[in-house]
């Protein structure tokens, strides 16, 4: 009887042990503020290098158009839109990912089985909007 006592008690410290305790407001708010500024830099990142791709495209449609070149034109126009489709992708998971670290900094000023919930809620969001971004890309 004292034996299972004492293991339950050794489950219970270990239990609680294990459980992530939450951070200061101070130190989630200082978290999430970092977290806002990597995501609006990958964010502004993501914008450029799509802007710089799309203008690529759009060269190369101009360039099949110069050239007079229908079946360059249909191909460089198709591939054109590939490219913007591509990028709104490439926007739109940058965008998840940054507000899924900013949602994961925000959980840390939670502690036990609400944080683990509040990080599952933002795994799983990010999941989804991953998905939109492959359906974009996919389109």
């Amino acid at each position: 009887m004292r034996l299972t006592v004492i293991c339950a008690l050794v489950a219970a410290t270990f239990a609680l042990g294990a459980c992530k305790k939450a951070e200061s407001p101070a130190e989630v708010q200082r978290d999430v503020a970092k977290a806002e500024a990597e995501g609006h830099r990958d964010v502004a990142d993501a914008r450029a290098d799509v802007k710089e791709a799309n203008a690529d495209a759009d060269r190369d449609v101009a360039k099949a158009i110069a050239d007079h070149d229908q079946d360059n034109v249909a191909k460089a126009a198709h591939d054109a839109n590939v490219t913007a489709d591509k990028g709104k992708a490439k926007i739109m998971l940058a965008q998840a990912e940054a507000a899924h670290k900013v949602a994961i900094e925000k959980c840390e000023g939670m502690s036990g089985a609400p944080q683990k919930e509040c990080k599952d809620d933002a795994d799983k969001t990010l999941e989804q909007q991953k998905d939109a971004a492959k359906a974009e890309q996919d389109q």
